[in-house]
C-alpha cells in the first residue's frame, strides 16, 4: 500500500486593499460608536482620533476577522480538507496595500483504500455448556435466596449472625456505628476474628475483640489498621435457596417449567458469549486494517485522541476515589506514553470512514429516532426535551456517528473470511 504523507502544507495568500479598507472602516465605526472620550459625546469623537487612539485594538480585531475568513474561502477554494487551526506567519498588514500573509497546516491525509472485504480473522461460534447453564441457574438461586431468622441459640459456621458493631478503638476521624451488620460465621470471606470470636455466642451477648485489616483493604480508613470492635449480638438467621424444579422456573417468570427456564438461560448464554466475540473478532478486523494501510496522520488528530485517553484514564481514576490532583503525573512522560494508541485510533476511525463512504452507509432517521427515544427512557423525560437538548449539545451528529461506525463494523464482521482459533502449541 503506498504511503501518503500527511506533511503541513504552507500557502500564501493576499486579501485585496478594498477589503481591507471595508473591513478597517466597519472596526473603526464599531469601535466609535462605543468609546467613550473626554470632550465628546458617544459616537461623536472624530475618527482621525479613533484611529491614533485605538491602533492597536482596530488591527488586532480587523486581523481576527479577515484572516480565518480569507483562510477559510481559500481553503474551499482549493477543496482542502483542513485540520485544526493554521499558524499564521509573516504578517504584511499597512495602509493602501493589500493584507498578505503565510498559513502553514495540515490536511486529513489521502490514501487509498485497499481490500477490506474477506480480511481472515479468528472465529468461532460460540457454545453454551449444560455445566454453564447450570452455573447461571445457581447464581440465580443464590440472588433469590431468603435469610430465615431463627429461634434464639448460639452462633454456629453457616448461621447469619445479625450484630450491632461499633469501633470502639483504632478508628481515625468518625467511629463505625452499623446497628445490623450481617456477618457469614465461618465463611472463608469473613475475616477470622469475627468468625473465632462470635462462634457460639447467643442473641443479646456481647464480645469486644480486635481486627487487624490488611494493607491493601477496600477502605482507607481501615487499611492496615488494629481495630477494636464491639459486636452485640442480635439474632441468628439462616440462608435458604429455592430448590431447582418446575414451581422455581414459573416464579422466575413466563415459563412453564424447569427446561423451559434451562432453554432461556442457554439462550442468554449464547448470546453473551456471541457478542463478546464478534466484539473481539471486529477488534481484530480493526487491528489487520490499520496494519494493511500504511499512512500518516496530522498531529492535531494524534494530539487531540491524546487527550481523549489521557481524560478517560483520569476519570476511571477518579470513579475508583483517586483524586489525579492528588498524584506526581509525569504529563509528557503520559502523553508520549498514549502516542502510539492515538495514532492507531486515528488511522482506524480514518479507515472505518472511508470503508462506510465506499459502502454507502448511513446511519437512518428511525435508527437515530429510537436511540434518542431510548436515552429519553433512560433519563426519564419526553422524547422532544431530549432531543432539543441533544441538537443543541451536537449529540445527534454523535448518536447518528456512532450508529453509522457499528453498522461499519457489522458490515466488515459479515464480509470478513472466519477462520477456526489456533490452540497454542503445547510447550
Amino acid at each position: 500500500m503506498p504511503v501518503i504523507e500527511g506533511k503541513k502544507h504552507s500557502v500564501e495568500i493576499e486579501v485585496p486593499v478594498d477589503q481591507v479598507k471595508a473591513e478597517t472602516d466597519r472596526v473603526i465605526a464599531d469601535i466609535q460608536k462605543r468609546a467613550h472620550l473626554p470632550g465628546f459625546r458617544p459616537g461623536k469623537a472624530p475618527v482621525s482620533i479613533i484611529r491614533s487612539r485605538f491602533a492597536q485594538d482596530i488591527r488586532r480585531q480587523v486581523l481576527d476577522n479577515l484572516l480565518p475568513k480569507a483562510f477559510r474561502e481559500h481553503a474551499e477554494k482549493d477543496h482542502l480538507k483542513v485540520v485544526g487551526t493554521p499558524d499564521v506567519t509573516d504578517v504584511h498588514f499597512h495602509d493602501n496595500e493589500p493584507l498578505r500573509f503565510k498559513a502553514e497546516f495540515e490536511i486529513a491525509p489521502e490514501f487509498e483504500l485497499g481490500e477490506y472485504r474477506d480480511i481472515p480473522v479468528e472465529y468461532e461460534e460460540a457454545q453454551a455448556s449444560d455445566t454453564e447453564v447450570d452455573e447461571r441457574i445457581e447464581q440465580i438461586r443464590e440472588r433469590k435466596a431468603e435469610y430465615v431468622n431463627q429461634d434464639p441459640r448460639p452462633l454456629a459456621d453457616g448461621d447469619f449472625a445479625v450484630v450491632h458493631l461499633k469501633s470502639v478503638d483504632g478508628v481515625e476521624g468518625k467511629p463505625i456505628d452499623n446497628p445490623d451488620m450481617m456477618l457469614h460465621i465461618g465463611d472463608p470471606e469473613t475475616f477470622p476474628e469475627f468468625t473465632e470470636n462470635l462462634r457460639g455466642v447467643a442473641p443479646g451477648e456481647e464480645r469486644e475483640f480486635d481486627v487487624k485489616y490488611p494493607e491493601d483493604y477496600g477502605q482507607e480508613q481501615l487499611a492496615g489498621k488494629m481495630i477494636r470492635f464491639l459486636a452485640a449480638v442480635k439474632g441468628v438467621r439462616k440462608k435458604e435457596v429455592p430448590e431447582v424444579n418446575d414451581e422455581f422456573a414459573r416464579d422466575l417468570g413466563d415459563y412453564q417449567n424447569i427446561e423451559e427456564l434451562r432453554d432461556a438461560v442457554r439462550r442468554s448464554i449464547l448470546a453473551e458469549k456471541t457478542y463478546a466475540a464478534q466484539e473481539e473478532a471486529k477488534t481484530k478486523l480493526i487491528d489487520k486494517l490499520v496494519e494493511n494501510h500504511d499512512f500518516s496522520v496530522p498531529e492535531a488528530y494524534i494530539d487531540r485522541q491524546t487527550e481523549v485517553g489521557i481524560e478517560n484514564r483520569l476519570r476511571g481514576l477518579a470513579a475508583q476515589g483517586v483524586d489525579p490532583r492528588s498524584l506526581k503525573l509525569d504529563w509528557a512522560k503520559l502523553k508520549e506514553g498514549y502516542r502510539d494508541k492515538a495514532i492507531h485510533d486515528v488511522k482506524a476511525s480514518l479507515l472505518i470512514e472511508r470503508v462506510a463512504d465506499a459502502e454507502a452507509i448511513h446511519a437512518t432517521q428511525d435508527e437515530v429516532d429510537k436511540e434518542v427515544q431510548r436515552i429519553a427512557k433512560q433519563e426519564r423525560e419526553p422524547v422532544a426535551a431530549t432531543r432539543k437538548k441533544l441538537e443543541e449539545n451536537g449529540g445527534i451528529g454523535r448518536i447518528a456517528s456512532h450508529i453509522r461506525t457499528e453498522k461499519t463494523l457489522n458490515f466488515l464482521f459479515e464480509n470478513a473470511r472466519k477462520v477456526p482459533k489456533t490452540t497454542p502449541a503445547s510447550e
